[in-house]
């Protein structure tokens, strides 16, 4: 059966994937401890068991070889499974909160609740970590999910459709497969919240599809997200850093540097070791481009930049693109101003670290922003003068493997947050509650008040 026609089957059935997934919420099997962790417990058998087949279907989706594969996708969701089980438990208790004389005697407390139905739109370039994970999350909160695949891994959507339900309540997660239309018709019927990871450009739809339900929303985008080399930086270290994260998938990674800005006294020396340790980092990394579009598109970002080019040779029989370093572009040019996904690194020249700063604050807010610098001023400075959804200083990608820290964007990078606590924060509706007893139940407390209790009621509520 073709993308089409699966496409044709499936988006037809999507508000019967939807009503199967609400109907397994409104039973109230979710809301144990005993169901959530049997889920989560599921989804790790299923990663541990179908490694092979995940490590097969990611190679054949993107070319990308079984150690990479663990290291991006097996291995973080392995280990955000592992610490939700282990904290879940607590996450679930009410909390309490301190009440004031006004409102004593009596208990304030908040209690998290699952939201209901949840969609995932999972996306290609980390196809099963990027659908996974926030299933954790989504589970762990105790809701049950509709989760979309990205057409453009679809080995890696098949194996996800074919073998997770055998893994966990298949009432309460659907898998759907498809290509956009199917996604499009999904956003047609009402969910308690939706998960897409993407493009800011598909991520304005997305959001503009669920306001018309009044769906909360949790969008992971991306943006250009910037290094930052200050002329005190250990240079070698850096270059080989950048070069290294740079490398990953190809570069086809929403938290990967994006451009580096460099001040000017370091410019040369940091050129030059890039220029060693991009091809060095490359050789590692089996990761083709996505498809031919794409592969075209880098190709005419090269084309246009206004720079000069080094590297960036172009194999279309294998959608294999060699590194390229681009040296002072057209700060106007596509390249400049769309996110680049793609083993392609321009570099930019500022007098200064507060020039840096300036040229990152005119640009709309990146999804991570990178720092490279000895002085824990400047680090301070430009962690204080900036805004971006996180922050790595003297290294980068590992911001995403701290389960306590938020995984999230701001502005034009993303809407909300996940990973860990902050994922079960997401997934749930944190109830307010208070219960005060019958007695006493003072007469003096209803209008009409007395001159004494005017007095008391307007000093207890300030």
């Amino acid at each position: 059966m073709s993308v089409t026609e699966i496409a044709t089957t499936i988006g037809s059935s999507a508000g019967e994937e939807v009503d199967i997934a609400r109907r397994a919420f409104r039973d109230g099997r979710t809301r144990s401890l005993a169901w959530r962790t049997r889920q989560l417990r599921g989804l790790l058998r299923f990663i541990d068991e179908c490694e092979p087949e995940i490590v097969a279907a990611i190679e054949a989706d993107l070319g990308r070889s079984a150690m990479a594969s663990f290291m991006a996708d097996i291995g973080p969701v392995r280990h955000e499974i592992r610490h939700t089980l282990s904290r879940l438990s607590g996450w679930m208790k009410p909390t309490s909160v301190p009440i004031g004389a006004a409102t004593a005697p009596g208990k304030a407390f908040t209690i998290p609740e699952p939201k209901g139905v949840v969609l995932i739109l999972g996306t290609w370039n980390f196809p099963l970590l990027l659908t996974i994970q926030p299933l954790v999350s989504a589970l762990a909160a105790g809701n049950t999910a509709v989760i979309k695949p990205s057409d453009m891994a679809s080995a890696t959507g098949r194996v996800i459709a074919d073998r997770l339900p055998q893994y966990v309540d298949s009432l309460a997660v659907r898998v759907v497969l498809g290509d956009g239309s199917v996604n499009r018709e999904l956003l047609k019927h009402p969910f308690d919240h939706t998960f897409f990871t993407g493009s800011t450009a598909v991520g304005k739809k997305v959001m503009e599809a669920s306001a018309a339900h009044l769906t909360p929303v949790t969008l992971e985008l991306g943006g250009k997200s910037p290094v930052v080399v200050a002329a005190d930086a250990d240079i070698d270290v850096a270059a080989r850093r950048i070069a290294w994260a740079k490398s990953i998938n190809a570069g086809q990674t929403c938290i990967a540097p994006d451009y580096v800005i460099v001040e000017e006294s370091v410019r040369p020396r940091l050129v030059a070791r890039l220029l060693e340790e991009l091809p060095a980092q490359a050789a590692n990394d089996t990761t083709h481009i996505v498809n031919r579009h794409h592969l075209d598109r880098l190709s005419g970002l090269l084309t246009t930049s206004g720079g000069e080019v080094f590297g960036g040779e172009v194999n279309v029989d294998t959608l294999g693109m060699t590194p390229a370093l681009v040296t002072d572009p057209d700060l106007d040019s596509e390249l400049m101003r769309d996110e680049i996904f793609g083993p392609i690194l321009p570099v930019v020249s500022v007098p200064s670290v507060y020039s840096a700063i300036e040229f990152i604050n005119d640009r709309p807010k990146p999804l991570a922003l990178y720092l490279f610098t000895e002085s824990s001023e400047t680090a301070d400075d430009v962690i204080g003068l900036t805004s971006s959804g996180a922050v790595g200083v003297n290294h980068l990608l590992y911001q995403l493997l701290v389960p306590e820290l938020p995984f999230g964007g701001v502005g034009d990078s993303g809407l909300g947050r996940y990973h860990g606590k902050h994922g079960f924060d997401t997934f749930s509706h944190h109830k307010a509650v208070l219960r005060k007893p019958t007695r006493p139940d003072l007469a003096v407390t209803y209008p009409p008040y007395g001159s004494v209790m005017r007095r008391i009621l307007r000093t207890a509520m300030g």
